[in-house]
């Protein structure tokens, strides 16, 4: 079965919230094993959606509309699939007075635009709102099941986990079929050289598929399969793993989701070391990062974000020498930063980054940065230029970091 997904909201086009409905919905019908090929995004205006559903129900088997069913003017999905399919709207006076009775419980006195609430296009069937007072609907287009959602996700996600995917499932005849992905992360090589070394592998999947994600600095291999059963679709996967994993070799550091930083502070926390950071382009990013993660004071003690030259020299006990001699963009003054900050913070381990993020070059090129980790076996730095505007090169350079932090302390670094 091919399930399409609207999200409708003027919000959602001009970025002032996420559209992260679309995402959740997509999650659960893959893990149901339901096909999904199109999602769309409509502003609040009735011609464009009820355009989208009639464009939608002409491909897919089932659409789920999330938004605008609520009681304000601008929740117009009900008028919209009225005008997409040619029905009158219908109104509820027993889903009236139940909520009605609602607002009397409450001890509240109900405004009137609530009522609209009640209204739904002629043929559908409501369903069942069970954390809010917007009731769902279901209606049968042509040969497409047509679903409208609540857009508050607190709301949609009960309802299509409970009615609407359960119901697809049952008309689909496809409740034993599942889909199952695996995620190979990797760090160290660019999107274009994991594609080339991976590239027949990719033209001959079928069952497995594979896709490339790039993502800051890491680039992820995944790999779906479909199947009678979970086992069935992990069986499958599994050959094609091993080759990849043969392939890339280390590069692979990881799967599933564990964030680096995560991996980060359980790799430290294995040999009892404490890690602190040194910072200077990136501004805290690293440390925040790090203390993202909950129970990370077990490990990371603090960060010193020396961001002009006088206080890496008051901060960190920069020499005078290293600054005038190798300037502040340089590896000389990374590795000085680690060793200072190590020693200020009583860390067993250090990150230190300076570097040029720009918009304009400080010493080297715009996107030069230098980062250096000290441990009890060792210090070391590496230079990279990095791609993109200001806020790119702080957001690359913060995960490179953390890599280089997660090699530093597994000790891979030094062999």
């Amino acid at each position: 079965m091919n399930v399409e997904i609207i999200a409708v909201g003027t919000e959602l086009l001009l970025g002032q919230i996420v559209n992260t409905n679309a995402t959740e919905i997509g999650i659960r019908l893959a893990l149901s094993g339901l096909d999904h090929y199109h999602q769309s995004v409509v502003g609040d205006n009735l011609d464009r959606v009820a355009a989208a559903i009639r464009q939608a129900t002409e491909r897919a088997d089932a659409l789920i509309i999330t938004g605008g069913i609520g009681p304000t003017q601008d929740d117009i999905t009900r008028e919209s699939i009225c005008a997409a399919v040619g029905v009158e709207m219908e109104y509820s006076e027993s889903y009236a007075t139940e909520l009605r009775e609602r607002w009397e419980r409450r001890g509240r006195e109900m405004p009137a635009t609530n009522l609209r609430q009640a209204d739904y296009p002629a043929g559908a069937e409501l369903i069942t709102n069970s954390k809010g007072t917007a009731p769902g609907l279901r209606i049968r287009v042509g040969r497409c099941w047509v679903f409208a959602v609540p857009g508050v996700p607190q709301e949609m996600l009960p309802m299509v986990e409970d009615s609407v995917i359960p119901f697809l499932l049952q008309q689909s005849g496809d409740a034993g079929s599942a889909i199952e992905s695996v995620v190979l992360r990797t760090y160290g090589e660019s999107e274009s050289r994991i594609a080339e070394i991976l590239g027949d592998l990719f033209d001959a999947s079928e069952n497995p598929t594979m896709a490339f994600l790039a993502s800051a600095a890491e680039i992820k291999v995944r790999l779906t399969a479909r199947a009678a059963t979970a086992a069935d679709a992990q069986e499958l996967i599994a050959p094609m793993e091993r080759e990849i994993r043969e392939r890339l070799g280390s590069v692979v550091f990881a799967t599933g989701t564990e964030p680096v930083e995560s991996m980060v502070l359980s790799a430290a926390a294995e040999r009892a070391w404490s890690i602190g950071t040194a910072e200077s382009a990136t501004g805290g990013l690293v440390a925040g990062r790090l203390t993202s993660v909950p129970g990370s004071s077990s490990v990371f003690r603090g960060s010193i974000v020396a961001y002009s030259t006088d206080l890496k020299r008051e901060l960190l006990d920069i020499v005078d020498a290293v600054v005038s001699d190798h300037g502040v963009v340089s590896e000389e003054m990374a590795i000085a930063m680690a060793v200072g900050g190590s020693a200020r913070l009583g860390v067993d381990v250090c990150l230190a980054v300076t570097g040029s993020a720009g918009p304009d070059a400080q010493e080297r090129e715009v996107g030069t940065m230098v980062m250096a980790v000290r441990t009890p076996e060792g210090v070391r730095a590496k230079t990279l230029l990095l791609p993109g505007d200001r806020e790119r090169v702080r957001t690359y350079s913060t995960t490179a970091a953390l890599h280089l932090l997660r090699l530093a302390v597994t000790g891979e670094w030094w062999h």
